[in-house]
């Protein structure tokens, strides 16, 4: 590992090891939520922390390259298990049980936990008034997300480097790397926006807002082409209109960080009049807008996305996938 990743690999091991020694202080004055909340901020740094230490393996020799993505690898596993064995110890303090534990009432035991009732009360105690309810209700959902999460951490890293190995084995003959997106619910838009860049050679068309606010807008002016596959994927409230939920889904999309997909890159082909291509290592490529292909000498360039699955604990994200001379 060159200088630069060894010192920042080594700044984050000792992060990690400082977080640990507050551990047992932390505790002592957190309720369940605010341990909650924590484990999320520190698992989103140290997601951070991957992405910088990723960048700063994208330089040099394709050899160096290569050697300093292992090593940035390992040092990203080492990480994630020492924190997620951190989590797992705070947890436990709480009556929480790993996921592979054979005791029954794991789950109610945390739910309770965070609503603010006693884990020991009898059952001869009142029954929890109307508040109470919705405490538990709100709790019970923070506490299946993050059982949910606990469990997808166990196999994260290693799904992660299995998809990332096909993927780029799948660039690589192309010409082609990943350029790292943050990951924070703009990942699509922003992916969009730098291959955007990429083809007016560094001049920006849309920022990642403008992006969504268009894609908002051809949804609305052709619901009838996307309603059936809102539909479809489950994404209607329930009630008697869904042309509701789809209007709301549409404010989400254009005013907030939610996540975008399949609906949305439908929408943005024919936005930006572009092709397409989404590569993978967990499915087949997808491309979409093939009437706009028009990639070759003097042609249009394609939008070109990377699609990861396993990358983050807290759901899917998409990348820019640029030339490998660009990198």
């Amino acid at each position: 590992m060159d200088e630069t990743l060894a010192a920042e690999a080594g700044a984050a091991a000792a992060a990690a090891a400082a977080t640990e020694e507050k551990a047992v202080p932390e505790r002592e004055t957190e309720t369940l939520e605010e341990v909650i909340s924590r484990h999320r901020k520190e698992k989103s740094k140290l997601q951070d922390k991957e992405t910088s230490l990723k960048k700063a393996a994208a330089k040099g020799s394709k050899a160096e390259q290569k050697a300093k993505k292992k090593q940035v690898e390992e040092e990203i596993s080492r990480l994630s298990a020492a924190l997620e064995a951190k989590h797992a110890a705070e947890l436990a303090t709480f009556g929480y049980k790993p996921a592979e534990s054979s005791e029954k009432g794991n789950l109610d035991t945390l739910v309770k936990a965070i609503a603010g009732f006693s884990v020991s009360s009898n059952a001869d105690s009142a029954k929890p008034g109307k508040a109470a309810k919705r405490r538990e209700k709100k709790a019970k959902e923070e506490a299946a997300r993050e059982q949910r999460i606990q469990e997808e951490q166990t196999n994260l890293v290693s799904d992660r480097m299995l998809e990332d190995g096909k993927l780029g084995r799948r660039l690589e003959p192309l010409g082609l790397t990943i350029h790292e997106i943050k990951p924070d619910g703009h990942c699509l838009y922003r992916a969009i926006e730098n291959q955007l860049s990429l083809h007016s050679k560094g001049t920006t068309q849309y920022n990642h807002q403008e992006l969504r606010q268009m894609t908002a807008k051809y949804m609305r002016e052709h619901a009838a082409d996307f309603l059936p596959f809102f539909l479809s994927e489950g994404k209607a409230e329930s009630g008697p209109d869904p042309s509701e939920s789809f209007e709301k889904y549409c404010e989400e999309m254009e005013s907030t960080a939610a996540w975008g997909g399949q609906l949305e890159l439908g929408a943005l082909t024919h936005c930006l009049k572009k092709h397409i291509v989404v590569y993978s290592g967990s499915f087949p490529d997808v491309e979409m807008g093939k009437e706009y292909n028009k990639s070759g000498p003097g042609g249009d360039p394609s939008i070109r996305l990377s699609y990861h699955r396993h990358a983050y604990g807290l759901g899917e994200h998409y990348n820019s996938v640029i030339p490998t001379e660009l990198s």
